[in-house]
């Protein structure tokens, strides 16, 4: 079932929001060659907790941290390491943060270092594919009105779309209908509608869009080495358009 948020509930996703959208402030500022992903971890669990907040996703389904942190090849629900991030590196940093039962969830995707120019552009083009998703997201609109703006987009641009996970509804729990495909046709798929609240996420590829899972049985990676990248935000519908509760370049 589709709920449509209310005003209270909107305005609890947004508390929520602020908090996660600080933290990745933070994060950028501490991401370098050197520290690892389990520090920054340890740091998003204690900044969360000074402000309030708990990590929505630590348990659920059993999944054992407070972020995702997927390195180069990793698409997504990569685990923390204590193997430290190196010159070069790109990392996607995931999570989801509970405020008072307001959810807000986004990823970002971060250059550690000195990144080549390609590993720079797959970064941009990735970013810029989310922004066009969701422009896309308004009363009246589709589904694959998003999923074709990011498609064509990425795949203009020499990349590749990821197929196996999509953007997805959110709140009261972390993941609700629908699915939001990063890829698809316009105008097909379920109409848009106000009070709607939503990720789009797309995560773009180097090389083929196919994925493959580790032994943990989180982590998936591309098939061929090819680096990956994400964006994630959360919107909500409104009669004006999207708004976005995870915005960071303010």
């Amino acid at each position: 079932m589709i709920s449509r948020k209310s005003k209270r509930e909107v305005e609890q996703m947004q508390a929520a929001a602020d908090v996660l959208v600080a933290c990745h402030r933070e994060i950028a500022k501490i991401i370098k060659p050197g520290i690892s992903t389990i520090e920054i971890d340890n740091f998003v669990e204690g900044f969360l907790e000074k402000h309030g907040a708990t990590p929505e996703q630590k348990g659920y389904n059993g999944y054992p941290y407070a972020i995702c942190a997927s390195l180069n090849d990793e698409i997504c629900h990569g685990f923390p390491s204590e193997k430290p991030l190196e010159d070069g590196d790109i990392v996607t940093i995931d999570m989801v943060v509970n405020l008072n039962g307001g959810l807000a969830d986004s990823a970002w995707t971060y250059a550690v270092g000195n990144v080549d120019e390609k590993g720079k552009r797959l970064i941009n083009v990735t970013k810029e594919a989310l922004y066009k998703g969701i422009k896309q997201a308004k009363p009246g609109n589709r589904i694959g009105d998003i999923g074709h703006a990011i498609q064509t987009y990425a795949e203009a641009e020499g990349f590749s779309v990821v197929r196996d996970f999509t953007g997805h509804g959110i709140g009261p729990t972390i993941h609700e209908d629908p699915h939001i495909p990063h890829y698809g046709l316009p105008n097909k798929g379920l109409r848009l509608k106000e009070g709607m609240v939503i990720t789009i996420e797309p995560m773009i590829n180097e090389g083929a869009w196919q994925s493959k899972m580790d032994d943990n049985g989180w982590t998936a990676r591309t098939i061929d080495k090819g680096r990956s990248a994400q964006f994630e935000h959360q919107i909500v519908i409104t009669e004006n358009g999207p708004h976005i509760f995870t915005e960071q370049d303010k």
